[in-house]
């Protein structure tokens, strides 16, 4: 039987995806270091684990990039999808 992958982690679980601790997650992420997790409550923050895999593959870009690349992503692909 398959053992079935999470869709989004919390802050222990981008800890072990990375290697680092928790606390470490977060100062990465007050430093915007890391990509912007989904909020499923006030305090519930939850990474989106295909995210991080591609953020890692973009070479861990700094916030404001990584949304920029995002952003530039999504244009590509509105503007392939039309013709």
């Amino acid at each position: 039987m398959d053992s079935l992958q999470p869709l989004a982690v919390d802050a222990a679980g981008v800890g072990r995806l990375l290697c680092i601790s928790r606390a470490t997650v977060f100062q990465l992420h007050s430093r915007g270091r890391l990509p912007l997790p989904v909020r499923l409550g006030s305090r519930c923050p939850r990474w989106i684990v295909s995210e991080l895999h591609a953020w890692l593959q973009a070479g861990a870009p700094n916030r404001e990039v990584w949304e920029q690349l995002k952003a530039a992503r999504r244009r590509l692909n509105a503007t392939g999808s039309r013709g």
